[in-house]
């Protein structure tokens, strides 16, 4: 592993240390629509402007204000192996930053002569960088990796060596998880809030045995919802949007039935499930459930799931499909027999 890959991940792993022992460059160059992190742990700071709520990581300012909302609400889990990016590159620095990053470190000779010596040869004696590209500042910035601050697995897979790339210039192809729109639209992913899922119930809180039970969801609150990614120096964006598209219960009991049979409501018209009314006693539920056996003197644990199909769009014209992601909550419900009076 190479000296700069052991110092970054010093660096990250000791944040207290980090404060003391790790050069942060300065990002007073960087304020162009959003405040920034210099530092490469993704640690964010942020801000509120009107309804507009931001949040920057690693260069990336983060526009919440379309995200779901309330104590309950959470994260979606994609519904397979994939997850967005654990680290990412993009611009850090610029010529004169980089200097001011670089020559403390290699003046306390921590890292050891030749590492410093290589690294003086890549960005100040030529070799394929001249005197930290000092003739190209405004033309573009030094790029560096960053790490998600919770430090997922893969945070620590980022090892290239800061690179430089010109302003309006593509980033290498060869360099995964460099920023572009796609990379903006998975990160985005993960900054992703949809409200919780604790369904209503008639009858409420206590059922009773062989009785349908009606399940349903406001429909105000599921509608789809957004969080957009940008880089201010490159002019690039992506929107990730996630849409509910169905509710899964689950008993939390293998004796119980669920209406549908599959367990799973489609949302309809923006509603999930229908609201009891009175009348409506004697029809199926549309969306609900029925327990064949008391819960005692305890209750069940009903979950409640719902998959938010998500997409994505961004600068030019781009923007795809995201795997889907399922956002659940448990609720506890009491089932109780059906007494009946002799007489």
């Amino acid at each position: 592993m190479s000296a700069v890959s052991n110092l970054r991940r010093a660096c990250v792993v000791s944040a207290a240390a980090a404060l003391l022992l790790c050069p942060a460059p300065a990002w007073a160059g960087f304020g162009h629509g959003g405040s920034s992190n210099g530092g490469n742990d993704g640690t964010a700071s942020g801000g509120a402007d009107g309804d507009t709520i931001s949040a920057t990581a690693g260069g990336i300012v983060f526009d919440r204000s379309k995200n779901g909302t309330g104590r309950s609400a959470g994260p979606v889990a994609p519904v397979s192996a994939w997850t967005p990016p654990a680290c990412w590159y993009a611009p850090k620095y610029t010529p004169e930053q980089l200097q001011k990053y670089l020559e403390p470190i290699w003046e306390a000779e921590s890292t050891g002569y030749e590492w410093d010596a290589a690294q003086r040869d890549r960005y100040v004696d030529g070799h394929p960088y001249k005197d930290f590209n000092k003739d190209k500042a405004g033309k573009g910035y030094w790029w560096d990796s960053y790490v998600n601050k919770d430090f997922p697995p893969g945070w620590d897979k980022c090892e290239e060596p800061i690179f430089w790339v010109d302003q309006g210039a593509a980033p290498p192809a060869d360099i995964e998880n460099a920023v572009t729109p796609r990379v903006l639209a998975e990160l985005a992913y993960n900054e992703i809030r949809v409200p919780g899922t604790e369904v209503a119930l008639a009858p409420a809180a206590v059922t009773k045995v062989n009785l349908p039970t009606w399940a349903w969801l406001d429909g105000v609150r599921f509608r789809p919802v957004s969080v957009t990614a940008s880089v201010p120096v490159l002019g690039i964006s992506a929107t990730t949007t996630a849409e509910p598209v169905s509710l899964r219960i689950d008993p939390g009991t293998a004796d119980a039935e669920t209406y549908p049979a599959s367990g799973v409501c489609a949302i309809d018209g923006g509603r999930i499930g229908e609201a009891y009314a009175k009348g409506k006693a004697d029809r199926t539920p549309p969306c609900g459930l029925k327990y064949l056996r008391s819960s005692g003197d305890g209750s069940y644990r009903l979950r409640a799931t719902i998959t938010w199909k998500i997409h994505w769009t961004g600068t030019g014209d781009t923007g795809g499909e995201l795997p889907e992601g399922t956002f659940g909550d448990t609720q506890d419900v009491r089932v109780q027999e059906i007494q009946a009076v002799n007489r």
